[in-house]
């Protein structure tokens, strides 16, 4: 493990005996649970997605936060209650210490959750995808770009939000020194589609091969992540031009309804599975089952290298 956590921190005891024995984890985000569905939706994705790591041998840590604290590693009952909260704040890094001074409960979006998985000493990180730079405001920089740049954490997704400005994300990764691996693709993913046209750093078609490249980047003195980029699979990928037609109408509705900031993604997510008659989420929920299995092989593949310890 790292330096020792700040007093806000609490891990679980799953989660400390899988650390001090070396053994994989992989850290979950719980945004997606407090904001992505409703209730019971959301509860019976939280279970889903961590028995898929613990399918692939790997101990899942599901980071929230409850009454103040950062918690790593939720119990059953914990979830459940995040899953039927009301009124749960989404809590990125610059809310951090609100929720913390002020004993708030939530879910950590991509960057807190990074954030949080890197001072436990987690190094792989499971989500759907994450934000970036917003379709017509080059300004407006999700802080999962930020975060991305200074923490060594392989973070396996399956690429940006399809609602964003990909190509604009893609040029930020790269301006934060963040390498884009592509997990049995050339293509970095629109999270709902497989193709964007847009390239990847590298190709990897084996988790052995994911984590060497990381092992590398960090034992080099890098401290940046390793974007773990995994297309949805086929049977749930959604044609692009169809996904972007309702992307397109859903941004023309926020406009209209003056929807803007942190209520913008939820708002579009929402609209674009109504538009696309449930599909999305279909292939939302599928991708993040996905990604959980993928992330629990690359920690397995990371814990199994020679001197994974030491960089």
């Amino acid at each position: 493990m790292n330096d020792p956590l700040p007093p806000s921190f609490v891990l679980s005891p799953d989660l400390l005996q899988a650390l001090n024995l070396g053994l994989p984890v992989v850290a979950l985000e719980s945004a997606v649970i407090t904001h992505g569905l409703p209730h019971p939706h959301n509860l019976a994705l939280a279970r889903d997605v961590e028995a898929e790591v613990r399918a692939q041998g790997a101990t899942p840590a599901t980071i929230a936060l409850l009454e103040g604290k950062v918690h790593v590693g939720l119990s059953e009952a914990q979830i459940s209650a995040l899953a039927e909260m009301e009124a749960p704040r989404k809590i990125s890094l610059r809310d951090l210490g609100i929720a913390l001074a002020g004993k708030l409960s939530g879910g950590t979006t991509v960057a807190a959750t990074l954030y949080a998985a890197a001072q436990a000493g987690i190094r792989v990180f499971a989500t759907g995808g994450i934000g970036g730079v917003h379709r017509g405001s080059v300004f407006d920089i999700s802080a999962d770009l930020v975060q991305l740049g200074r923490s060594p954490v392989v973070v396996v997704c399956a690429g940006a939000k399809a609602i964003l400005d990909l190509p604009a994300t893609r040029e930020v990764l790269e301006t934060r020194g963040v390498p884009v691996i592509g997990y049995q693709t050339d293509e970095f993913p629109g999270f709902f589609t497989r193709s964007t046209g847009l390239s990847v750093d590298q190709r990897v078609d084996t988790p052995e091969a994911a984590a060497q490249i990381a092992l590398a980047t960090w034992k080099a003195g890098l401290r940046s992540a390793v974007l773990l980029v995994v297309p949805p699979p086929e049977a749930v990928s959604m044609p692009a031009d169809e996904i972007e037609d309702a992307i397109q109408a859903a941004l023309a509705q926020a406009e209209t309804a003056g929807i803007h900031g942190a209520a913008a993604t939820p708002f579009l997510l929402q609209r674009v599975s109504e538009l696309t008659g449930g599909e999305s989420l279909r292939a939302n929920l599928a991708l993040l089952k996905n990604n959980a299995s993928v992330a629990a092989q690359v920690s397995k593949a990371l814990h199994a290298t020679q001197g994974f310890t030491n960089f």
